[in-house]
């Protein structure tokens, strides 16, 4: 049996290895706060929801199989809870009454076996029962082919045939065995024969006349005696506590997998209903090809700035579609970095098939995702800012590939605006060159004026929104760059400075 909830071919490995730059990905979107609203306190949940989150799809058929199937969880939040206890209950069960395959002893490799089979049975019939009353509420290929499965493979026969199995497994009537002689009158091939069932009324098989057999019985105390018996048994029924064993396991792992698989799901449900008690809404995402450049919302929101204030946060909007490159000034503390999580973070979640925090939301897949924001100055002095800048810059560029997603924070900042702007123009024009989308959050007037200069139809570039008397609105719009951060406005608002004059493009620029 194959869950087949993540893909729709193969299972998902929770044990491969994160993406490059994932780290820098995580600290930079601020991911964990994301991470904790889905887990609720749950280790198991995080740690699948951060796989499946930094594991990014590209084709967009695999992304709309997965939004077909968090659709069903979010229609019918309770049967996928219920269906996603089941493994959590054999786990328990076992962590409980140490169920499991320990020994080296085919005997207790038997018994052992044969209690899981016992335990597994009741849950897998309960997991029938679940599928028979709600197969009709659920719409997806994914859950479709899952429930029709679990119909066919468990069906009423099934389990009256492993329940048979299991009650003559238990041989409380004894072992029949079977073996040969070999080399020096050794016994070999010894093998487990299933007991001649005796037909009749009970009162003549007691008093009619038995066939004489050749048999002994082994003295109460002759324990070398019964260690040999039990030897000879443990032979007998090797090969058959083997094949109950690998029965075992081989529904532990299916319900393993099915933890896993659905606990992605649970986790999303969590996200939902934790941004459904702030008021944020949701939509899923329309995917596109990486190969194209699509890239429009409305009401786009940073998903863990609402969950850190936890309340309803300013959200955006943006006709990117055909653009190579964003470029984003405006005013301190204006929303731009914000702005760049959000872009980030949404990117993340639809290319992992979940829904992203926005009214609506569509975008071209990339084939990698990689974050370039400063850092606090390096405490060991081995290095200055501005090197750490192009070392990490140096690392990027050796894992990215055509249709990748960059993210620039202030980059190249460390220096003074002249050499900055050289610097992160080659850089930006490079990346554009091959393919590579590019949003890039700067104060450098210079740089931001290069580029608007050059009139391209594959740039877009967004002001954050500063009202005349200061206010920041936390809004961008698609204006030109302006010579000036409006610093002044902070500064003021920091020292509670009463200047009477507004601010204006000769206040300071931040570079």
């Amino acid at each position: 049996m194959k869950v087949f909830l993540l893909y729709p071919d193969r299972d998902f490995d929770l044990k491969q290895e994160l993406p490059p730059q994932a780290e820098a990905l995580i600290q930079d979107l601020e991911i964990d706060i994301l991470l904790d609203a889905m887990a609720q306190g749950d280790s198991f949940l995080r740690n699948v929801a951060k796989q499946v989150l930094l594991h990014s799809l590209e084709q967009p058929e695999l992304i709309r199989f997965r939004q077909s199937i968090l659709q069903d969880c979010l229609r019918n939040p309770d049967v996928v809870r219920e269906l996603y206890q089941i493994p959590i209950q054999a786990l328990i069960t076992k962590q409980k009454q140490w169920l499991g395959i320990f020994s080296f002893y085919p005997s207790s490799i038997l018994s052992s076996a044969v209690e899981l089979l016992e335990m597994f049975v009741g849950l897998l019939r309960k997991m029938r029962r679940i599928v028979d009353e709600n197969m009709g509420q659920f719409e997806s290929r994914g859950f479709q082919r899952f429930f029709t499965m679990i119909q066919q493979e468990l069906g009423d026969a099934y389990f009256l045939e492993v329940e048979e199995h299991l009650k003559e497994l238990r041989f409380r009537e004894g072992v029949l065995i079977s073996a040969e002689l070999g080399m020096g009158n050794e016994g070999t091939n010894y093998l487990l024969r299933k007991p001649k069932r005796q037909k009749g009324d009970w009162m003549k098989r007691v008093f009619s006349k038995r066939s004489p057999v050749y048999s002994f019985s082994i003295p109460p105390r002759d324990d070398h005696g019964a260690k040999a018996v039990g030897e000879l048994r443990d032979r007998g029924i090797n090969s058959v506590a083997n094949a109950v064993a690998q029965a075992a396991d081989h529904i532990d792992s299916f319900l393993n997998v099915l933890r896993v698989e659905l606990g992605f799901y649970i986790a999303c449900l969590n996200l939902a209903e934790r941004l459904a008690e702030i008021g944020e809404p949701i939509a899923f995402p329309e995917p596109y090809p990486s190969n194209t450049r699509f890239h429009t919302f409305q009401g786009l929101y940073e998903v863990c700035l609402a969950l850190t204030m936890n309340r309803c946060v300013v959200g955006n909007e943006m006709n990117g579609d055909g653009k190579e490159l964003v470029m984003i000034t405006g005013a301190n503390q204006g929303g731009k970095s914000t702005f760049l999580r959000s872009i980030g973070l949404a990117q993340l979640m639809m290319q992992c098939g979940m829904f992203v925090g926005a009214e609506s939301f569509a975008a071209n897949c990339c084939s990698g995702l990689f974050t370039h924001y400063k850092r606090e100055e390096d405490a060991t002095m081995k290095s200055g800012k501005f090197d750490e800048e192009l070392k990490r810059m140096s690392e990027i560029i050796d894992w990215l590939k055509p249709n990748a997603m960059v993210l620039f924070n202030e980059s190249f900042a460390a220096t003074n605006e002249r050499e900055g702007s050289e610097i992160a123009q080659q850089i930006v024009q490079a990346l554009i060159e091959r393919n590579i989308k590019v949003f890039f959050v700067t104060h450098m007037f210079e740089l931001a004026r290069r580029f608007y200069d050059l009139k391209s139809a594959k740039a877009l570039f967004l002001r954050a929104e500063r009202q005349a008397d200061g206010q920041r609105t936390f809004k961008l719009h698609e204006s030109e760059p302006l010579p000036t951060s409006f610093g002044q406005d902070v500064y003021r608002k920091v020292f509670q400075i009463g200047v009477a004059q507004s601010a204006s493009p000769a206040d300071f620029r931040v570079g």
